[in-house]
């Protein structure tokens, strides 16, 4: 049995837009979330424990123990 839905948008078909954060339906706001997310961890950097100072070089964050 065919489904044909002329007006739908497929997921496939969709991407972020900054009104995401404001609709309510469940394809936008997780489209919103994975925008954050993606966001968050671009600014953040990376894992490799360096941090870039605003000179431009990049240091090792220290590797202590809690109780050091």
């Amino acid at each position: 049995m065919a489904h044909k839905h002329k007006n739908n948008k497929s997921v496939a078909d969709k991407y972020y837009e900054p009104e995401d954060y404001k609709r309510n339906d469940q394809l936008s706001s997780g489209i919103a979330e994975t925008h954050e997310q993606t966001s968050d961890t671009l600014t953040e950097g990376t894992i490799d424990g360096k941090i870039e100072r605003p000179n431009g070089k990049a240091e090792d964050i220290p590797r202590k123990g809690y109780n050091e």
